[in-house]
């Protein structure tokens, strides 16, 4: 097993507040610039989601992608790289997370700092809900199945890649760590190497959320009001703005429901009241809770890495899932650092994510 780097937290006792485990996007601390980067190419386009044609809550088909290409792209016309498809967090679309890891400088840095050369996607996952959990919902759209295809194959028609699952690395951050997660265990075919940033969303989780049961009651109780009075998926997004809206993007990916429209979805509760028929399906769809199934497909990576922030209430979870592949021999790196939930998030990206897939993919075709 390779060897995994563990720091002991500080004990500290968070009071986490209904969605918090999708922590808000803040400013992040920025690597300085290193002398002598040589500039990448940026390339705004489109992708056209097959996978995400007739969903029920409206979000676009044709998504935002920002791909990022080496120094080299344009006078090596014979040379294909490995690429990394970088997912991002709730309540950001692919442009603010290019900020919050400070793109294209972090990329550049990394490859001055010895970095093999590779190209980096940065889709968009962001919905009416300012979230799509990277999941497969006939609501939302199958955004596993968007980023693992629509996305892949988009990228390898239309630049020079090497189009073989062990050249593909797949990270993300948050939700986007969730997404890795979820697509990392069920996609060994398409991708090589998997990077988990403070991943959210490990745990099972339904109702108000945590806190005295009154209160998780009256949260509860509050948010089906919201659905019970809604006209429309947008208009029920501009009822609960920001991280407002997380409970609404859970239930429109983890609990689809054609049959009630307008919004499509159901919540896990009741007057209040947990329903276990709908919290069944969240807990279906947590990481912790479906990992055993996924063992011989997580044995096929080449590597995998997670890292969280010793002040990040999420490094509970990141340890039960970094504890669980040990549990199974799946060699795995964890590392618990400094930071919040996202103070070092562009510092990881550059030292840490960058350097991990330029070990760790395939820069020839062929490679096993």
């Amino acid at each position: 097993m390779k060897t995994k780097k563990r720091f002991l937290a500080f004990a500290i006792t968070l009071a986490i507040a209904p969605g918090s485990w999708l922590t808000a996007q803040v400013k992040t601390n920025v690597p300085d610039v290193v002398p002598g980067a040589k500039p990448v190419t940026v390339e705004q386009i489109k992708i056209h989601g097959t996978a995400l044609e007739g969903n029920l809550e409206g979000d676009a088909v044709d998504r935002d992608v920002i791909v990022f290409l080496p120094p080299s792209y344009s006078k090596d016309k014979h040379r294909r790289y490995p690429v990394v498809y970088a997912l991002h967090g709730y309540s950001i679309g692919a442009e603010q997370w290019s900020h919050e890891i400070h793109v294209p400088q972090t990329i550049e840095g990394a490859f001055a700092k010895g970095a093999q050369e590779m190209i980096v996607v940065l889709p968009d996952s962001k919905t009416v809900y300012n979230g799509s959990m990277y999941s497969s919902s006939v609501t939302t759209g199958d955004f596993e199945r968007f980023i693992s295809h629509d996305v892949v194959e988009y990228i390898d028609a239309h630049y020079r890649t090497i189009p073989e699952r062990t050249s593909r690395g797949l990270v993300g951050h948050s939700m986007g760590g969730y997404g890795a997660s979820r697509i990392g265990m069920k996609h060994p075919d398409v991708f090589g190497a998997l990077y988990i940033m403070s991943p959210c969303c490990m745990s099972p989780m339904a109702g108000g959320g945590p806190g005295p049961a009154d209160q998780m009651k009256e949260r509860a109780i509050a948010g089906e009001k919201k659905v019970a009075g809604a006209k429309s998926p947008a208009d029920l997004a501009a009822q609960s703005p920001g991280f407002g809206a997380a409970q609404y993007a859970t239930a429109a990916a983890w609990a689809p429901d054609p049959k009630n429209p307008p919004l499509y979805f159901d919540l896990p509760t009741k007057d209040g009241v947990p329903d276990p028929e709908i919290v069944a399906k969240f807990t279906a769809n947590s990481p912790l809770a479906f990992v055993d199934q996924y063992i011989g497909n997580l044995k096929q990576y080449r590597a995998i890495s997670m890292d969280v922030g010793d002040q990040d209430g999420l490094r509970i979870d990141a340890g039960k899932l970094h504890d669980i592949f040990d549990k199974y021999g799946i060699a795995n790196n964890f590392e618990i650092y400094p930071g919040t939930h996202t103070s070092a998030v562009a510092d990881r990206f550059q030292n840490h994510v960058m350097p991990f897939f330029s070990k760790n993919l395939c820069f020839k075709a062929g490679c096993q």
